[in-house]
Parts: structure tokens; C-alpha cells; sequence
């Protein structure tokens, strides 16, 4: 629906994951593309290395269902 509406791509997940997970990984990507200057998939593929190498949030349930759909320039 969100392509149909006109947004060129969106962050999606594959499968339900946690909320207190989702909002540290969404900090890292949008900081990443913001303040980073980061292209969308270079930005999640940092935010998510970083939440791999993090003691609380290492566990792959937590950020490795996150893609993006559309455009991934």
C-alpha cells in the first residue's frame, strides 16, 4: 500500500519483532542517513552490524528481519 501511495521504499520487517528492539535499530538507521550521510541500505546494513556487535542487542531476532522495499538507492 505504502508503494501505491508514492513513497519510494520502506523499511519493513519479515516478522514481528520486538518494539524496545525496533526503536533502537530505527535510532541507529535514521542517524546513520541523517547525521551519516548514508544511502537508505548502506544506513540499515550499519545500523544493524551495530546492534550484532551490542551485548543487549545481539541477537539477530532483534534487527536481521528488517529490509528494505523499493528504491534502495
Amino acid at each position: 500500500g505504502l508503494m501505491y501511495a508514492g513513497t519510494p521504499r520502506a523499511a519493513v520487517s519479515l516478522w514481528d519483532v520486538n518494539d524496545l528492539g525496533t526503536s533502537v535499530l530505527m535510532e541507529k538507521f535514521y542517524k546513520q542517513m541523517l547525521s551519516g550521510g548514508k544511502t537508505p541500505a548502506t544506513a540499515l546494513r550499519t545500523a544493524q552490524l551495530e546492534m550484532l556487535r551490542s551485548a543487549d542487542w545481539a541477537n539477530p531476532h532483534y534487527w536481521a528481519g528488517f529490509t528494505l522495499q523499493g528504491e534502495w538507492k
